[in-house]
């Protein structure tokens, strides 16, 4: 039942080169960097990443990235990564954008073992129809469409369907964590972490600080130990600033 790995070296020691990887966070928010640091310090490449975002400049996935360690990225937002728009119109990285919400159930479904859902986000746009650009020639050219997705009318609606998330591994940073995997997560950074955590088939946890069983509250706990395999004992981590703002 202890699940506490003693580095962050050892706890991604065993992912692979082509491994898939759902990864917690949005911005720079409950990211986490320690165990992403070490994912790139064992040298795995051609990942595919599931992710709100791919981080910025030499923080977050923005390290992997910057490496040409990402092959694939299903994401929702990533308008803010200058490196991140060039390989991808270069025909260096394969994406996959899809809604925010629908990202975020597509891994909650994976870890409740829905296989596939209906929603209407997307309906009457690319996201259903297909043609969104996955991967470009480098020359401006689409080298790999999405494909169109099935729909039904329920109530008189449309709705698309979308299939559920399942990774290899993920990477997920929680404000408290015990020796059994028992995660709480603190404001913010409770965004995208519960549902990576669950998509995961081996979870990673980065925790700040580690307590021992019995001493979280069961009714404040955001994801419960099943979910997760290993723990990460890192300490305070200092968040940054994506876009920082002052008066002249």
């Amino acid at each position: 039942m202890d699940k506490v790995i003693a580095t962050a070296a050892e706890a991604v020691a065993d992912i692979h080169d082509g491994a898939s990887l759902a990864v917690g966070g949005f911005g720079l928010v409950g990211v986490p960097e320690v165990l992403i640091e070490a994912l790139f310090e064992r040298g795995a490449t051609g990942l595919e990443v599931v992710s709100n975002n791919c981080g910025t400049s030499g923080v977050g996935l923005g390290i992997l990235l910057a490496a040409h360690r990402i092959r694939r990225t299903t994401s929702s937002y990533v308008g803010a990564n200058e490196e991140f728009a060039r390989q991808y119109l270069a025909g260096e990285l394969e994406v996959e954008l899809i809604p925010q919400g629908t990202l975020a159930e597509r891994m909650r479904a994976g870890g409740a073992g829905i296989p596939a859902f209906y929603t209407p986000a997307g309906v009457g746009t690319q996201v259903a129809d297909g043609g969104l650009p996955l991967r470009y020639d480098g020359a401006g050219g689409i080298a790999l469409a999405s494909p169109p997705k099935e729909t039904r009318v329920f109530d008189g609606v449309t709705y698309v369907m979308e299939h559920a998330i399942v990774t290899d591994y993920a990477l997920v940073h929680a404000w408290k964590g015990d020796r059994h995997g028992n995660l709480v997560y603190r404001r913010s950074a409770r965004n995208f972490n519960p549902p990576a955590a669950t998509a995961g088939r081996i979870t990673i946890a980065q925790v700040e600080h580690l307590v021992e069983p019995g001493e979280l509250d069961p009714d404040a706990v955001h994801t419960p130990g099943i979910h997760v395999q290993r723990v990460v004992h890192v300490g305070k981590v200092e968040v940054g600033i994506e876009k920082r703002t002052v008066r002249a």
